[in-house]
């Protein structure tokens, strides 16, 4: 289980690094619609748009990833401090 959250987390991390090139490399100059000074193609817009959605949700994945793999991690560290008793277990047999 945490084997496939590290490969979810980490590729989110390269769908991140893969639309910010993308972003910079088609259309680096485009800027919100409200803050451009002069007109501006759509299809640079819309692409920056797209870029920017998918670099949001990918950011979103790899954050949710984290705090899972950081709970499951916490989570197995307190439950094998826990079994360090020096008692026996009341249910299972004594050896």
């Amino acid at each position: 289980m945490v084997r496939s959250g590290w490969k979810i987390f980490w590729l989110s991390v390269a769908v991140i690094a893969i639309s910010m090139a993308a972003d910079r490399l088609l259309v680096p100059d485009v800027v919100p619609v409200g803050y451009a000074e002069e007109p501006q193609a759509s299809w640079a817009v819309l692409t920056a748009f797209a870029l920017r959605s998918i670099e949001l949700t990918a950011e979103w994945v790899a954050a949710i990833t984290l705090v899972l793999l950081v709970v499951v991690w916490l989570r197995a560290k307190l439950r094998s401090s826990g079994n360090r008793e020096t008692t026996p277990h009341p249910m299972r047999p004594a050896d």
